[in-house]
């Protein structure tokens, strides 16, 4: 079986981790302090705080603009739960946009027609591995008087305009076991705005600039050095992991670019894509189905995934609540039930690439 993902971890983390354990700081210490430092350097932004996962820096980016009851965020209907979650979990309410299927993001225009006199923030997420226009929303925050969160989970590392993922607004990162950098649970915010990270330190550690000095409520959303132990070796390789997938989803758009039914995704100009996902659009006019195709795929060893299959307030546990505002996003709603993301991870091997490409084809050329 090729899997959609997998993880290995790199020569010198055992090492590492030891280390830590030997050291007798398993919680927030100087690994911690260093993976810091490295995330802010890969991103770009002057400052970088380590959180327990990303759900958390979500919340925490919300929570650190102080929004009050009411306060909307706009954001996209095309996302995994965590992005709705964390807006609701920190008393905002959520309104949403549609997104462009090109780049499979929130559009600055869909943005704008979203926008109400309760609007606070707009939170792209930047997804798959390639950021949202961060040309235009930016501007539109600029013009709006609103702050920009980037739900950057899928995006460690990816540019626009030269400029990294994270450091046009509030960064949130995820560092999920299948993300491209790992610390098997963890997340990071990012922000050049020193009196907003050092907010956001405080927030992050119950409330205390010092043991039992209490600036504001607070919360326990610390990262571990063991966890950072485990993503910093990562760090130092992340150009070559980079490298290889962007290596590989070249390769698969080579074998498939003239498959029927079936579109690719883009590297588009100016952005630079570092390929969480590879995820193609199975239409209507094809053979099979996006269902079917994961199916058949299965039965000839191909691991693949649906990243979504709804739009994510199209679920039960949401429609009734006050603070989830569904809105019509047509676009989203199509993506949804055409996505369908093929391996690209850095372990595929020739053969493992010559596979996938052979069994779309003939799958969708039957």
């Amino acid at each position: 079986m090729i899997p959609v993902s997998t993880v290995r971890l790199p020569e010198g983390t055992e090492e590492l981790v030891t280390e830590v354990i030997r050291s007798g700081m398993l919680a927030s210490g100087p690994k911690v302090a260093a993976l810091e430092e490295a995330f802010a350097a890969l991103t770009g932004a002057e400052h970088a705080i380590a959180v327990n996962n990303g759900t958390t820096a979500l919340v925490a980016a919300v929570q650190a603009l102080d929004l009050q009851p009411g306060d909307e965020v706009i954001t996209s209907p095309f996302t995994f739960v965590a992005t709705l979650n964390a807006i609701l979990e920190a008393g905002a309410t959520a309104r949403f946009a549609d997104i462009d299927a090109t780049d499979f993001c929130v559009t600055a225009e869909a943005l704008a027609g979203a926008v109400t006199d309760r609007t606070k923030v707009l939170m792209p997420v930047h997804l798959y591995g390639q950021t949202a226009d961060m040309a235009a929303i930016p501007a539109l925050a600029a013009e709006k008087g609103l702050a920009v969160i980037e739900d950057a989970a899928q995006a460690v590392g990816a540019t626009f305009d030269g400029r990294g993922a994270g450091s046009f607004g509030i960064g949130c990162f995820s560092l999920y076991g299948t993300k491209n950098i790992t610390t098997g649970e963890g997340g990071m915010i990012t922000t050049s705005d020193a009196a907003l990270a050092d907010k956001l330190r405080v927030l992050r550690n119950q409330g205390m600039r010092a043991r039992y000095q209490y600036e504001m409520a607070g919360h326990n959303y610390r990262l571990t050095d063991l966890q950072a132990a485990i993503a910093l070796p990562q760090i130092g390789l992340y150009d070559e992991v980079v490298k290889a997938r962007k290596s590989n989803a070249a390769r698969l758009s080579a074998g498939l670019a003239d498959v029927p039914g079936l579109t690719l995704p883009t590297e588009l100009p100016g952005r630079s894509h570092v390929w969480h996902q590879y995820t193609v659009l199975v239409s209507g006019e094809a053979p099979v189905n996006r269902d079917e195709l994961a199916a058949k795929l299965l039965e000839r060893g191909v691991g693949s995934g649906v990243y979504y299959p709804k739009t994510v307030f199209d679920y039960d546990c949401y429609r009734d609540n006050p603070r989830v505002i569904a809105s019509d996003v047509p676009v989203a709603e199509r993506v949804a039930r055409e996505c369908l993301s093929l391996p690209v991870h850095q372990y595929l091997s020739e053969a493992d690439l010559d596979t996938i490409v052979e069994a779309v084809r003939t799958i969708m050329e039957a």
